[in-house]
C-alpha cells in the first residue's frame, strides 16, 4: 500500500470514528467527549478515562491506548486488524469503550 493509499483509509477511520462518537452521544447519554488534533483521536469519558487512537504513518499502522492496553492495526484490504490476531478494530474499540464508559457502546 502506498503511503497515499494509507492516509486514506486512516483518514476515513478517524472520520467514522468521530461520526460514531457522535452518533452515540446522540442515542444516549454516553457523553463521550472526542477531540482530533492531526492524526490523533482523544476519546474522554465522563469517569475522567481516555482512549487514544492515533496515525503511525511510517509503519502505516493504526495505534489504540485504552486502559486495557496498547493494540496496533494493519489494513488487511478489508479491515484494519490487531497485528497481534486479536481481531477488528471497531470491535475491539466498541468493547474497550464500553468497558471504560460502563455500557454497552456500538461502534459499528
Amino acid at each position: 500500500m502506498t503511503d497515499s493509499e494509507y492516509m486514506d483509509r486512516a483518514e476515513a477511520l478517524l472520520a467514522r470514528l468521530e461520526a460514531a462518537c457522535d452518533r452515540i452521544n446522540d442515542e444516549s447519554d454516553a457523553d463521550i467527549d472526542n477531540q482530533r488534533v492531526g492524526g490523533m483521536v482523544t476519546m474522554t469519558f465522563p469517569n475522567g478515562t481516555q482512549i487514544i487512537v492515533n496515525l503511525q504513518k511510517p509503519l502505516q499502522e493504526v495505534w489504540m491506548a485504552a486502559r486495557a492496553g496498547g493494540f496496533h492495526y494493519k489494513f488487511d484490504g478489508a479491515n484494519w486488524m490487531d497485528t497481534k490476531g486479536n481481531g477488528e478494530f471497531f470491535a475491539n474499540l466498541a468493547r474497550y469503550a464500553s468497558e471504560q464508559a460502563g455500557s454497552e457502546l456500538d461502534f459499528a
